[in-house]
């Protein structure tokens, strides 16, 4: 049976035997028995690459980080996760410098926590929801991801996909124009889209 640490969209943590093409953590959710018990421990959200300098882990081990997994960063910018400043330095240093050009009024560049911050007020609630927002589906960015009619979906530079948790698939009947959609991606995150900063889709997305 599958362990409980596959990330979907709305930051949810389920269990899904599909494997993600991120690791990622909010600190240790799990107990002594790998059974999560919270949703987040930290407000550092953050996505790693799944292998770095060799170091192996076991899953869920105790009184460690819980190791979450996403099918793509798409997935993880939906549910309000950031780059590892460590193991992804390269990508977070894209991030800081597109939310510094785009997001940012002080001095120099803005701090991991700082990011943090804004990010955690944007992607749950005090009572554990997520953030959501409303908006027409042909007005976001490529990358955004978002509901209709219960179905997820994210936006690729061909039309939107239908997200699953094993990949993208085309949507067979299109979406009305000027549709108003729940969004998933936290509003600084498409921000960031909007202006050029592009997220990474899973392979599935160059199939369709």
């Amino acid at each position: 049976m599958p362990l409980q640490n596959r990330v979907l969209p709305t930051g949810e943590i389920v269990a899904d035997s599909a494997r993600g093409s991120l690791m990622g953590n909010r600190g240790v959710l799990h107990n002594a028995n790998k059974e999560v018990l919270r949703q987040y421990r930290n407000k550092p959200w953050i996505t790693c690459a799944l292998e770095y300098k060799g170091r192996k882990r076991e899953l869920m081990s105790p009184n460690m980080y819980t190791e979450l997994f996403f099918l793509d960063e798409v997935t993880a910018f939906a549910a309000g996760h950031r780059p590892c400043a460590e193991c992804r330095r390269p990508r977070f240093n894209e991030f800081r410098d597109a939310w510094a050009s785009i997001l940012w009024d002080g001095e120099g560049k803005p701090r991991a926590g700082e990011m943090d911050a804004v990010l955690h007020a944007e992607r749950i609630k005090g009572s554990g929801e997520k953030v959501t927002w409303s908006a027409e589906w042909e007005s976001l960015p490529v990358g955004a991801a978002f509901l209709y009619e219960g179905v997820t979906f994210a936006m690729h530079p061909t039309g939107p996909l239908l997200w699953t948790s094993k990949g993208y698939q085309p949507v067979l009947q299109g979406l009305p124009a000027d549709a108003v959609v729940e969004v998933f991606t936290p509003r600084s995150v498409v921000a960031l889209f909007a202006n050029g900063f592009v997220p990474e889709f899973h392979s599935s997305a160059t199939q369709q």
